[in-house]
């Protein structure tokens, strides 16, 4: 007897299941790529500057105002 119900082509599990996968997973690296390039580019012209320099502590979370954004 001949099993007439397989369908290799629709089958998830094998070759068009490893296809999809690989195609899913390098359309998600693409994307996170371009994301993070964009974001590099945006912040590579982005400066900062240290305001009282003296005023900063070892340990302290007040370091944060000391950091100014030059673009606003």
């Amino acid at each position: 007897m001949e099993n007439k119900t397989r369908r290799m082509c629709f089958n998830l599990n094998g070759l068009t299941g490893g296809i999809i996968a690989t195609l899913l997973l390098l359309s998600i690296l693409g994307y996170l790529t371009v994301q993070a390039i964009a974001v590099q580019q945006a912040n590579a012209t982005n400066f900062y500057k240290l305001e009282n320099p003296e005023g900063i502590k070892a340990k302290s979370v007040d370091n944060a105002k000391h950091w100014v954004n030059v673009k606003e």
